[in-house]
């Protein structure tokens, strides 16, 4: 029996930027950092991997859900269940939070370090950072993008080490 299926592209917010139909949010050098993948069970969700900043894979993030790595277990890496909130703590620090808003929407608060120790920003704190996401604007060196639509491009955000990056990239 044949189906026809309807179902709405994949989107993204990510500091008031929105990302639609976009496989890759972000990118550093050939690390997806943040991604979009397709559930069998529920359609559409992200992929976010965690690194210590020393660069040890933690754990992945998949929509709702958090699975420590091997690394991740023997970092001490804890993963709790609160009302409404997972959160993933290393060294007794939140690095990871997910906020359950209904039963299609989350939102994350991350520290979300590269393989090879970058950090990325996901709040206020004073750290040397190559990348902000405040929540009303998403801050890459001296670029502020606010309000912005990415439609259909294969990465939306590539970081390079070397401090170049790509907006848009197909």
């Amino acid at each position: 029996m044949n189906q026809l299926i309807f179902q709405t592209s994949p989107s993204v917010t990510l500091a008031t930027n929105v990302f639609i139909n976009v496989p890759t949010i972000l990118r550093f050098e050939d690390t997806n950092l943040i991604e979009v993948v397709k559930e069998e069970q529920l359609g559409f969700t992200t992929q976010i991997p965690i690194y210590h900043s020393d660069g040890t894979y933690l754990a992945k993030i998949r929509g709702t859900r958090i699975f420590p790595t091997e690394d991740g277990k023997k970092a001490g890496l804890k993963v709790e269940k609160l009302s409404n909130v997972w959160t993933c703590k290393i060294d007794n620090k939140i690095a990871f939070e997910i906020h359950y808003q209904d039963a299609s929407s989350f939102k994350t608060y991350a520290e979300l370090y590269t393989p090879e120790g970058y950090f990325v920003k996901y709040n206020d704190e004073p750290i040397p950072k190559m990348i902000d996401m405040n929540g009303s604007a998403l801050s890459i060196g001296g670029i502020v993008m606010s309000g912005n639509k990415f439609i259909g491009c294969r990465v939306g955000i590539w970081l390079r080490k070397d401090g170049s990056l790509a907006i848009g990239v197909n």
